[in-house]
């Protein structure tokens, strides 16, 4: 049986490969900074951010692409590509400058607030997202985008617990969970009226024309009304 395509299907997979583009890239070059790193027995720690050190400085862009294991690679990048097409998807206005700013503030907050140690990792990245397409989705009461927000807290809710300090010399770095999260809530304020937004009601429609209506009533000249009048008088 043979089946023909809708003329909307196509731009909605335009949407759909433009949405993969950034994540896939992301993810492909973290697997592959990895697998040199792996194969050639590198140790690119120094690549990461360490607080308030000049050293520690260009971690704020490398950080993302340096991990510890294949373990820590794998849970980072499923979660950064998930979340990724999601914002990609579903913001595609704005995302393209959401996804610096996330990237950018959580890197460098980590570097002006974290313990003085080398940090590594995606996860503030993911952190961001997670923070930003839930928090977005409950400002903006747009019912697809806060059924976004649900999924986002059913699948990722557990993350809020690593961001706190629960236990003294903790393996990961919780204060770039931290911070991430805070970046992704500072971009979901500052493009909170920007991006898809919750149509406008129906009834809010009507009721502001017939308020338009009445407005441009009285607003007629005089001569105009008394001219009205007078019709209206003689019918």
């Amino acid at each position: 049986m043979i089946r023909l395509a809708g003329p909307h299907q196509k731009p909605e997979k335009r949407r759909l490969m433009h949405s993969l583009f950034v994540p896939v890239t992301l993810v492909v070059l973290m697997f592959l900074v990895h697998l040199l790193s792996w194969l050639e027995d590198w140790d690119l720690v120094f690549l990461g951010v360490k607080p308030l050190s000049w050293e520690g400085l260009p971690g704020i862009l490398l950080s993302p692409f340096i991990h510890g294991s294949w373990q820590h690679l794998g849970n980072n990048i499923s979660s950064l590509f998930v979340l990724g097409v999601a914002l990609f998807y579903f913001y595609r206005e704005i995302a393209y400058r959401v996804f610096p700013l996330i990237y950018l503030l959580a890197g460098l907050w980590l570097w002006f607030g974290g313990r003085d140690v080398w940090h590594i990792g995606a996860s503030g990245l993911v952190y961001g997202l997670a923070s930003f397409l839930f928090v977005s989705g409950i400002i903006r009461r747009h019912i697809p985008l806060m059924a976004l927000a649900l999924i986002v807290v059913f699948w990722y809710g557990s993350l809020v617990w690593g961001m706190f300090p629960l236990a003294p010399r903790l393996p990961h770095s919780w204060e770039g969970h931290l911070w991430g999260f805070v970046a992704g809530l500072s971009a979901a304020v500052v493009y909170r009226k920007e991006g898809p937004q919750k149509p406008p009601s129906p009834f809010l429609e009507e009721q502001e024309e017939e308020e338009e209506e009445a407005e441009a009533f009285w607003k007629l000249p005089a001569d105009d009304k008394t001219t009205k009048d007078k019709n209206e008088n003689e019918l």
